[in-house]
């Protein structure tokens, strides 16, 4: 079959690897530097397993910024652009899904449209019926920063947002290209769909506001908090997934997600969703205080990433702790050697690490790294088990 991909983010270039293993793929993005580093077999973004198979597996995978090209006769168009929340609005931006939808439909009526990108709940029967097309299915991605392709490769289960003949076949293509069998695969209704992406990044969401204010008692009680949470965690209803504590739930996903999901219950009553909410930005606080209390005088950052081996720096956590220190007057120094800037928002970036060291007396990191052993004395992090 002949796929068009819009979009090459995490989303986008992980399942535009995935389906060109068995089938002719072509990506569109406006961005040229992706376009040539994918067209030369190398990764724009920072996922070991994206690297390794766009490197080593003959790919039936063609990046173009020419949009026309990428959509002419294709079978399906899959769209995979960010949907950023907007807090005015109080919804996701949806406004580059629905002009994408309309060049599709303008260029290649015949196409089936597949929905990657984060939706409200409703969002799908609504531009169903302003494009007069059913031809336009949400199957929801549920993928980690760093390891998008491996969770593609091998999924915890397909959803489809539909029951046609055209979401039966894209369902097949996705089965075919992993490498596992007996995929539990689910089709729906689309709202279902919608839902079922929000409420699972919600509760993920939950799980690490719940042990971010464990977290929070047992430091103010200077209890043996890791004690607490291996004990909880035997518990098999439990389980031990989800159970680090940090600086708070960031990165692109479940702070957007969220703030939809509490958006979408604006008519039913509820608390829970809107507690874990609001937990994010109380751990926030509670660690800013903490950490004003040690009196540092110049305080370094080290890594603005949400996850090791990841590059994606959007919405991390740490960035919240930063905000609330600097309106505090503190001095930040920032180390990340993804940034090619000598500043972050006001704050000095230092690209040697040897340097960034010297000059700070705390340092805080959301995840614990062996590069800081040496000045392990002057670390403030709550990472317990160093996992993510």
């Amino acid at each position: 079959m002949k796929i068009t991909v819009i979009g090459l983010g995490y989303v986008g270039l992980a399942i535009s690897i995935l389906l060109s293993k068995e089938n002719n793929v072509i990506a569109y993005d406006i961005d040229q530097k992706k376009i040539d580093k994918i067209n030369l077999s190398e990764s724009p973004i920072l996922d070991k397993e994206i690297d390794y198979y766009l490197k080593n597996h003959n790919l039936n995978l063609t990046a173009t910024s020419n949009k026309k090209i990428a959509l002419k006769d294709s079978d399906f168009t899959i769209i995979a652009t960010p949907t950023d929340y907007d807090q005015k609005s109080n919804k996701f931006n949806t406004n580059s899904i629905e002009k994408i939808i309309k060049d599709v439909l303008n260029i290649n009526k015949n196409c089936t449209i597949i929905i990657k990108s984060t939706i409200p709940v409703g969002f799908t029967k609504k531009i169903r019926d302003k494009f007069k097309t059913n031809k336009i299915i949400f199957s929801p991605e549920f993928l980690r920063e760093g390891k998008a392709l491996h969770d593609n490769l091998y999924p915890s289960r397909i959803i489809m947002g539909d029951n046609t003949a055209e979401a039966k076949d894209f369902a097949r293509i996705l089965c075919e290209a992993a490498e596992i069998n007996n995929i539990p695969v689910i089709f729906t209704d689309t709202q279902e769909a919608e839902a079922i992406k929000l409420f699972a990044n919600t509760y993920l969401a939950m799980r690490i506001t719940f042990f971010n204010e464990l977290d929070s008692f047992a430091m103010s009680r200077k209890m043996n908090v890791k004690q607490i949470i291996d004990s909880i965690c035997f518990d098999p209803r439990i389980g031990s997934s989800y159970n680090n504590p940090s600086f708070g739930y960031g990165g692109y996903c479940l702070p957007k997600d969220t703030k939809q999901l509490l958006a979408n219950y604006e008519n039913v009553p509820q608390s829970l969703i809107k507690a874990i909410v609001d937990s994010n930005t109380v751990r926030k606080d509670f660690l800013a205080e903490k950490i004003i209390e040690l009196n540092p005088k110049k305080v370094g950052i080290y890594r603005l990433v949400m996850k090791k081996d990841s590059d994606n720096f959007r919405k991390s956590s740490v960035q919240g702790i930063m905000k609330r220190l600097k309106a505090k007057g503190l001095e930040i120094i920032v180390y990340e050697p993804h940034l090619k800037q000598n500043d972050f928002f006001g704050s000095k970036v230092v690209k040697d690490l040897y340097t960034f060291k010297k000059l700070t007396d705390l340092i805080l990191t959301n995840r614990y790294y062996k590069e800081l052993d040496d000045v392990n004395y002057k670390i403030f992090t709550r990472d317990l088990f160093n996992s993510d």
